[in-house]
């Protein structure tokens, strides 16, 4: 009988004992440069943090946002009996004067071969942004006539660009223009495909507008040194949006490819659409961690896997970059999508913010694109989630993630919401939310494809 006594006692005082939960910050003594920072996690008592009362959503969850002073700020967090005491350091930032790096010109032109798969060939030299004007694959032969900081100017006919110099090694080579002997064009069911025949690999560039252009730099008996293709995008698929292209070589031959128009069943618009769905993060990755302790892996799978039942019903063609908690790197999910041949790559996220935001103010669904081609998926999805959910509208926006920087597919990322914010969170791990959710965005690529394609 005293055991059990005992035991009920030590149950009673564990229940009672529970008071609140801290996920960020994840640690009691950290070092924070900003001039806010907050507070997120749960309670399911009255919260104070330095006497100041914290508001709790219904749910439990709670951001609270505090500012910092350089130093040491202590903050005593206190519920009932339960009391954590955390220490942020905000850094004392010295004035650091940069000089601005100069470009250096040769006195002659170097050639060097490009050593990295997939290096960044970038309009300015910078390591971020939207600047990419190709991705080029190993051995292309570049001119470089100068450099600056950790980039080498490449010379593009009358304009240049910029590689990383991690991405290239010198050659002794004095690069002759290449040959380009002619092209095939071969007409499939799927594809308009262009082959051209170089004697060596040359940088290249494929700039979306219409007419498309391809450009083939460093190729002799062409107006400087450059070869021009221009592709009558609404002509050759009859007004119909672009939905996938891609450049590459094979040996020494540019394959340039068009996808062509999806012919849409009227009933069901997604019948037999090919479409990759991709969960964010997964295993060790576990990207970010809502107020009430939801990772994002997780959030992500279940919404995956949702959308994938609810696109499956509609007739479309589902593949599934992961199908449980595993991680999968970056470049694996693009190739797995591409292999497929998707005509539409999804990525499910949950969205964060950095420190200095409060993350009561922001909220809702975001969705970022990197090629034009996709933009206009991307806003009638996000145009059908905030009706259909009443999410905040958190806009379209371009960005430079590695899995919308895939243009054999429609590629985009869907910031379902914020797990930091509390009224975010609570609708993300509500099953019936998350149904209404992957219905939205169902019917948002019905509404795209019965508008941009041919019934």
């Amino acid at each position: 009988m005293k055991k059990l006594i005992l035991l009920l006692n030590l149950v009673l005082f564990g229940s009672n004992c529970f008071a609140f939960d801290i996920v960020y910050p994840k640690k009691n003594d950290v070092t924070i440069n900003a001039k806010s920072t907050f507070f997120i996690g749960s309670s399911d008592k009255p919260l104070k943090i330095n006497g100041q009362d914290v508001k709790l959503h219904s749910s439990g969850g709670f951001a609270h946002v505090v500012n910092l002073i350089n130093g040491k700020n202590t903050f005593i967090i206190q519920s009932e009996n339960k009391r954590q005491i955390f220490v942020i350091t905000k850094p004392e930032i010295k004035a650091i004067c940069n000089l601005p790096q100069q470009f250096i010109k040769y006195s002659k032109n170097k050639y060097f071969d490009v050593v990295t798969e997939n290096a960044p060939l970038r309009s300015t030299p910078v390591n971020a942004g939207i600047n990419r004007l190709a991705h080029l694959q190993r051995n292309i032969l570049l001119t470089i006539d100068g450099e600056k900081g950790g980039f080498y100017r490449v010379i593009l006919g009358k304009n240049f660009g910029w590689i990383a110099k991690s991405d290239v090694k010198q050659t002794p080579e004095n690069i002759i223009p290449a040959e380009l002997s002619g092209y095939d064009y071969v007409d499939s069911e799927e594809y308009f495909t262009f082959i051209f025949h170089l004697n060596n690999k040359v940088p290249f560039e494929i700039v979306e507008s219409d007419p498309m252009v391809l450009k083939l730099y460093n190729v002799k008996d062409n107006p400087d040194n450059t070869y021009i293709m221009d592709f009558p995008v609404s002509e050759a698929l009859n007004g119909a949006s672009l939905s996938g292209y891609s450049g590459e070589y094979n040996g020494n031959d540019f394959i340039w490819k068009i996808r062509k128009p999806q012919t849409i069943n009227h009933k069901k618009p997604l019948k037999n659409i090919k479409i990759a769905i991709d969960a964010g993060h997964g295993g060790s990755e576990i990207g970010a961690i809502g107020c009430l302790g939801n990772k994002e892996k997780d959030v992500a799978l279940d919404i995956a896997k949702l959308l994938e039942t609810e696109l499956k019903k509609r007739g479309a063609k589902v593949f599934m970059t992961r199908e449980d908690d595993n991680y999968i790197g970056l470049k694996d999910r693009v190739d797995y999508a591409n292999k497929e041949d998707a005509v539409v790559f999804i990525s499910i996220h949950s969205n964060a913010l950095p420190d200095g935001t409060d993350p009561n103010k922001i909220s809702g669904t975001s969705i970022y694109y990197y090629y034009n081609q996709a933009k206009p998926l991307a806003e009638t999805i996000l145009n059908s989630i905030v009706t259909q959910t009443g999410l905040n509208d958190d806009k379209v926006r371009q960005a430079s993630f590695a899995v919308v920087r895939n243009t054999n597919a429609l590629s985009i990322l869907i910031e379902t919401a914020y797990l930091i914010n509390p009224e975010d969170n609570a609708k993300l791990i509500d099953p019936q939310f998350q149904r209404v959710f992957v219905q939205s965005v169902a019917d948002g690529l019905e509404s795209y494809f019965s508008s941009h394609h041919k019934m």
